[in-house]
């Protein structure tokens, strides 16, 4: 027993730490009759990461003829042969970095070059931080090179604790390691990884501690590692590139490209996207005409994603030509050169906004209507893991009817599957950042304040924690049953998804709101009943390592305030989570 806690005896937090859920802690176990596969399937890795992952089928590349002189000397410098390993592509929000970094992970992907490609997403659950940054690479890397896999099987079962170390010792020796010993076959070879959206990784640190590890690929001399990072230039990633070596480092400013050059191809892109519309919509083959689609890139002021979000606000209406009018007349002005690109981004998303609240209602029902998107798409943005229609409307305990309502009119913003299982995603994170900031915001009946949204969640997560979990949720009827041995549809089945995200990330949203605790009030009641139903549920969700590090950042939150009563709670539960986290791993229901 003893020796199975010391794995997690570490367990701590600071003043400023943040739980991380994902984040693996603990030995990656297999038996030794298993093939490489089965060690290779062992590694923890986040499905949503690559550029081609399902949920990622319908983002878009760059169309032909556009970004044409980029494109090539990003395939100019993948191909090349000098010392220049790092390619840093930065940019403002929207000047269209996903785009490009997923049209050359596509290149390199079709001609069996691409090594491997994680695309952080904030309010991605997996792909928010970098609890699977390393791992999801490797299993990439194994996957795509197969002459890798070997040594990168025996990475893992010479340290079967990998998951729980350090992201320096995982690179070394899941990474470094084997791409070091995959050169002494003596056969050149080169491969690219792609890493898009460095900027929305959840911990200034990592990112630090990401961008030194990725510059490593100069250390390989006999295989080729060309590693392209893409970010807007925020402060940590512009600091932990200062403290490369130039001759390491090629990078590119995407918002310093000839406002002429940009302007043809988002005027490529308006004349390929407002074709379709008018042939959907049954216009003349001349629609919208040049005039109109010249305003429009003048509006645009450079920005893709205000060209992407215009074409599905005008797709969406009833009458294109209308819609078109309105973003004409939503923006009088043509951005001034000074003038910051996001002002007309921020119009757009306004405009968007004041257009699906219907212009009948009375006061009364503004302000409802109002009232309720604040509450839906607050909860929508500060997520930690995007949910369905249909598990947002219970774990918010709104109805399906008012979700369907307040999104109905808003699919230029948002990605609403058609089918209810599938998440609801932000086409763009900048809507995020609008939405989150009073100023950028400037309606208030829009603005959503960030602290209160995670309040709400947090009010959320455990009044559907106390009403659906108790013991023996999964009607297993046998104390001791190994979580190997009941299968994942039952436990789907009886931890269904908004469920399984209420227990996860109740403590983040709590965190995040800025509460204080007290004795005897929520929180100390939620976990005076339902402790030992929350650890169960952990288990057969195989989060335990999770539920610890919860604990443990939940007693600091209490030090912090003067409530014994809680205080002490936590740190006998801490130590209970401690002592027993192995048997409650194995067989969640004691």
């Amino acid at each position: 027993m003893s020796g199975s806690t010391q794995l997690i005896s570490g367990v701590s937090a600071n003043q400023n730490s943040q739980v991380v859920a994902g984040t693996i802690h603990g030995s990656v176990n297999f038996r030794s009759s298993e093939n490489l596969n089965d060690v290779l399937n062992s590694l923890p890795t986040a499905k949503d990461a690559p550029f081609n992952a399902y949920q990622r089928q319908h983002d878009p590349a760059c169309l032909p003829d556009t970004r044409v002189d980029l494109l090539q000397e990003i395939y100019d410098w993948a191909d090349g042969q000098d010392g220049r390993s790092l390619f840093w592509l930065n940019g403002l929000a929207g000047t269209g970095k996903s785009t490009i970094a997923r049209t050359v992970a596509r290149r390199y992907f079709d001609e069996k070059h691409l090594g491997a490609s994680f695309f952080f997403s904030r309010g991605g659950g997996d792909v928010n931080h970098a609890g699977k940054f390393i791992t999801s690479i490797a299993w990439q890397l194994a996957n795509n090179i197969p002459s890798l896999q070997q040594h990168i099987c025996d990475a893992i079962i010479e340290r079967r604790d990998i998951t729980s170390q350090s992201l320096r010792d995982q690179w070394q020796q899941l990474i470094l390691g084997p791409l070091l010993k995959l050169g002494e076959s003596g056969s050149q070879s080169s491969y690219i990884l792609i890493v898009d959206a460095l900027d929305e990784c959840d911990g200034d640190n990592n990112i630090r501690i990401i961008i030194h590890l990725l510059a490593e690929a100069r250390l390989l001399k006999t295989v080729r590692l060309r590693v392209l990072l893409t970010s807007r230039p925020e402060i940590p990633i512009r600091y932990g590139f200062r403290q490369l070596p130039n001759a390491n480092l090629q990078d590119f400013v995407l918002h310093s490209i000839s406002p002429s050059i940009v302007d043809h191809d988002i005027s490529v892109f308006f004349e390929y996207n407002l074709k379709l519309i008018g042939q959907e919509h049954s216009l003349d083959d001349s629609w919208p005409g040049e005039e109109i689609i010249k305003s429009l890139i003048q509006i645009a002021g450079g920005l893709f994603i205000w060209a992407a979000t215009a074409c599905r606000f005008i797709q969406e209406g009833y009458l294109a030509d209308e819609r078109v009018q309105i973003l004409l007349e939503g923006s009088t002005s043509i951005p001034a050169p000074e003038e910051h690109p996001e002002v007309h981004l921020n119009k757009l998303y306004t405009t968007v906004l004041k257009k699906s609240i219907r212009s009948g209602y009375s006061a009364k029902e503004k302000e409802a209507s109002y009232g309720m998107q604040r509450h839906i798409l607050g909860s929508i943005v500060v997520l930690f893991s995007p949910l369905s229609a249909s598990s947002l409307h219970r774990l918010l305990n709104i109805t399906k009817q008012k979700i369907d309502q307040v999104l109905r009119d808003l699919y230029a913003i948002l990605d609403v599957p058609k089918v209810d299982i599938y998440p609801l995603r932000l086409h763009h994170p900048s809507f995020r950042d609008f939405l989150l900031d009073k100023k950028r915001c400037g309606d208030p009946n829009f603005w959503v304040d960030e602290k209160e949204a995670h309040q709400v969640l947090t009010n959320s997560c455990i009044q559907l924690m106390s009403s659906s979990l108790k013991q023996d949720i999964c009607c297993v009827d046998a104390p001791g049953m190994l979580v190997a041995n009941v299968e994942r549809s039952r436990v789907e089945k009886s931890l269904p998804p908004e469920v399984q995200y209420a227990c996860l990330y109740w403590i983040q949203h709590l965190q995040k709101s800025g509460a204080r605790l007290c004795d005897n009030g929520q929180v100390h009641q939620f976990l005076q009943e339902h402790l030992l139903h929350w650890l169960e549920a952990l288990g057969w969700m195989g989060k335990v390592s999770e539920g610890a590090h919860a604990i443990a950042s939940i007693e600091l939150f209490t030090s912090l305030s003067n409530c014994p009563g809680i205080s002490s709670f936590i740190h006998d539960a801490k130590r209970f989570v401690l002592y027993n986290r192995p048997a409650i791993e194995q067989a969640p229901l004691q």
